[in-house]
C-alpha cells in the first residue's frame, strides 16, 4: 500500500472522514511536529527538562534567579551608628539655642525637614499618603515620633545634656519588650545581657539618690526642673521605642521617606497647634539661634533617614541598642563644647553602654559571616 501524501492526509481530515489506524505519519511530518514542539518549548515559559543537569526544572537556570543579593552584614548597625552621631550633633545645637521653647524648636525642625522631604517624595513618585493598609501605622508612627521629639527637646532644656541623653536611652529596654510583644521577635539571653549592660550604664550615669545618696547626684538647676526633665526623657524613651517597633513592622513595604513625611507633618501640625493655643509662638531674636535651628532640622533629617534605613534591614532591638552610642557622643560634645567634665561614675556608665552596643555589633557580624 502506497503511503499517503500530505494532500491525502488533508483530504481525509475533512468533516465526516477519519484516519484509519494503519496510517502513520511520514518522516517529514515527524520532523515538522518536532520543530513545532521545540518552538512551543522556547515560547512557553515555565519549567522544562534540561539535558545538562537531567532535572526538571533546570537547576542551572533556577539557581541564578533564586540567588538574591543579601545586605552587607552589619550595614544596618552602621546606619544606626551614623544616625546616632547626627542626632547627637542636633542635640548639642538644641542645648545651644536660647529663649525658645522646645515645642517651637520642634516646629522649626519640622519646617526645615519638610522643605527637603517634599521634593524627595515627588522625585521618587511614592505619593504622600502611603498604602491604604499601612496608613494607620504611618499616622501612629508620626504621632509617637513627634511626641518623642518634643519631649526630648524639653528634657534637654530642663536638665543637663548628659542626664537627658542617658535617661532617654533607656529606650532599648522598652524596645526589646515591645518587639517581643508586638513583633514576636525572639528575646534571647544575648539580648538580655546587652540590655542589662545598657541599664547598668544608665544607672551609673544618672546616679539616683536612693542608691548613691543625696550628694552623689549633681543636678543642673532646681530639683523640680530636674524631675520634669527626667520624666520627659523617660516619656521620650517609651514613645521612641513604640516608633521603632512600628517602623520595623512596616519594614520595606513603604519607601523610607514616607515615615519621615508623616513624622514631620504630624509634628508640625501638633507643634503649631500647641504654640497658638498657649500663645508661645515668636521668632528667634539672635542670628546664631536661627542658624542653630536650620542645623537642627538638617541634622535631624539626616539622622532620621539613616535610622529608618537601618530599621528596614535590622531588628528593632539591635537598632535600639546600637543607638545608645548617642550617649557616648553626647558626653564627648559636653566636654568639648559645653566644658562640663563628667565624673568617674559617668565614665563607668558610658563604658557599660559602649560594651552593650559593641557586643550587639560583634554578635551581628559573627552571625552574618557564618
Amino acid at each position: 500500500m502506497r503511503p499517503l501524501s500530505s494532500t491525502g492526509v488533508a483530504e481525509l481530515r475533512e468533516p465526516g472522514l477519519s484516519l484509519t489506524t494503519d496510517t502513520s505519519p511520514s518522516s517529514s511530518e515527524e520532523s515538522a511536529a518536532a520543530k513545532e514542539e521545540s518552538a512551543e518549548a522556547v515560547e512557553t515559559p515555565g519549567p522544562s527538562w534540561c539535558w545538562l543537569c537531567r532535572s526538571s526544572p533546570c537547576g542551572s537556570r533556577a539557581q541564578p534567579e533564586a540567588k538574591k543579593k543579601a545586605p552587607c552584614p552589619g550595614l544596618g548597625l552602621f546606619y544606626t551608628l551614623l544616625s546616632a552621631f547626627l542626632f547627637s550633633v542636633g542635640s548639642l545645637f538644641v542645648k545651644k539655642v536660647q529663649d525658645l521653647h522646645a515645642v517651637e524648636i520642634s516646629a522649626f525642625r519640622c519646617v526645615f525637614q519638610m522643605l527637603v522631604v517634599i521634593p524627595c517624595l515627588i522625585y521618587r513618585k511614592t505619593g504622600f499618603i502611603g498604602p491604604k493598609d499601612l496608613r494607620i501605622f504611618l499616622i501612629l508612627g508620626g504621632v509617637l515620633g513627634s511626641a518623642a521629639m518634643i519631649l526630648l527637646y524639653y528634657a534637654f532644656q530642663a536638665t543637663s545634656l548628659a542626664d537627658a541623653t542617658v535617661v532617654a536611652f533607656s529606650c532599648p529596654v522598652f524596645t526589646s519588650l515591645f518587639a517581643c510583644i508586638f513583633l514576636k521577635e525572639k528575646y534571647s539571653l544575648w539580648n538580655l545581657l546587652f540590655t542589662a549592660f545598657a541599664i547598668t550604664g544608665v544607672i551609673l550615669i544618672v546616679r539616683p539618690p536612693f542608691l548613691f545618696g543625696s550628694n552623689a547626684a549633681k543636678m543642673t538647676g532646681s530639683y523640680s526642673d530636674h524631675v520634669k526633665g527626667t520624666f520627659a526623657a523617660l516619656g521620650h524613651a517609651v514613645s521612641n521605642a513604640l516608633t521603632l517597633v512600628i517602623l520595623r513592622k512596616m519594614g520595606k513595604s513603604v519607601d523610607y521617606f514616607l515615615p519621615i513625611w508623616f513624622y514631620v507633618l504630624v509634628g508640625l501640625v501638633g507643634s503649631v497647634s500647641i504654640l497658638f493655643v498657649f500663645g508661645m509662638w515668636r521668632l528667634p531674636n539672635c542670628g546664631i539661634d536661627r542658624l542653630f535651628l536650620l542645623l537642627i532640622g538638617l541634622f535631624g533629617l539626616a539622622g532620621q533617614v539613616f535610622l529608618t534605613k537601618a530599621l528596614q534591614i535590622e531588628k528593632a532591638g539591635l537598632v535600639a541598642l546600637m543607638k545608645t552610642m548617642d550617649v557616648v557622643f553626647a558626653f564627648i560634645f559636653q566636654v568639648i563644647f559645653l566644658h562640663d567634665v563628667p565624673t568617674w561614675w559617668t565614665v563607668g556608665g558610658a563604658l557599660c553602654v559602649v560594651a552593650s552596643s559593641a557586643g550587639a555589633a560583634i554578635r551581628k557580624w559573627c552571625q552574618g559571616s557564618k
